[in-house]
């Protein structure tokens, strides 16, 4: 009989972290500034979702009605989004993290359906699709920009249990968020020398509960799925109008 304990994620357990860590990370940017334990927590929350996403894409049914929920969700959200994060009803500088998602899974999308095409173009197209994520990223002002479309790619490129597999996301991880998206941190004395840890480096912690994710889908019904969806603007609109309390 074998004993041993196992740990381990679920769909359901990795959307309800990423939904704490998200509402830390929110409380932090809108009504609660200056806790900045807040916001190191929040870094785990896209790399969450950035998995998840993709995870969505190789489960669903229905590719084209995941793609029109997201789209749904991602227009029903600017509104709530810009009020909590631009104090505006208008805030053309910076669109809501669906629609990061959206153009990640486009590209995902386009790439699976060249998958029996010879070596040498599916290389050509994962390179073309690594550059239309960093520029596209860039120019279209979405959440994380061109840092987290990669960040959706990481997952869609190296996914899978083998060790290349974690390796290529971890190194991608690191580079994405030390080198990308690095620069705010703090300086920590260690050993008797000052070390700089920059915030965006917490996102790394998420790989730990993404690499407990062995497939299963946990307790689920089509309230709680559709729940996923409404909490983020939700949320998002209830910390808008307090900003102005």
């Amino acid at each position: 009989m074998n004993n041993r304990l196992k740990i381990e994620t679920t769909s359901f357990s990795l959307h309800i972290m990423a939904m704490i860590f998200m509402l830390c990370d929110h409380l932090w940017g809108t009504i609660i500034n200056g806790n900045d334990w807040l916001t190191c927590i929040g870094r785990l929350t896209f790399p969450i979702y950035a998995f998840m996403i993709v995870e969505g894409y190789f489960h669903t049914k229905d590719f084209k009605k995941y793609v029109k929920r997201l789209l749904l969700f991602a227009v029903v959200s600017e509104i709530p989004f810009n009020l909590a994060m631009g104090s505006s009803v208008f805030y053309p500088i910076h669109q809501n993290v669906l629609w990061t998602f959206l153009i990640a899974l486009g590209l995902i999308h386009w790439n699976e359906k060249v998958k029996e095409n010879k070596l040498w173009k599916r290389i050509i197209i994962g390179i073309t699709t690594l550059a239309v994520a960093y520029i596209g990223g860039i120019i279209t002002f979405v959440d994380y920009y061109n840092a987290g479309i990669l960040m959706v790619l990481t997952f869609y490129f190296f996914r899978g249990k083998l060790w290349w597999h974690y390796l290529g996301q971890l190194l991608c991880m690191w580079y994405i968020n030390i080198e990308l998206l690095g620069g705010f941190g703090y300086e920590v004395d260690l050993f008797g020398t000052t070390q700089f840890i920059t915030r965006q480096g917490f996102a790394l912690l998420a790989l730990i509960p993404i690499w407990l994710y062995r497939g299963k889908q946990g307790y689920h019904n089509k309230m709680l799925q559709y729940g996923y969806y409404v909490f983020y603007p939700l949320h998002l609109l209830i910390l808008g109008v307090l900003k102005f309390l």
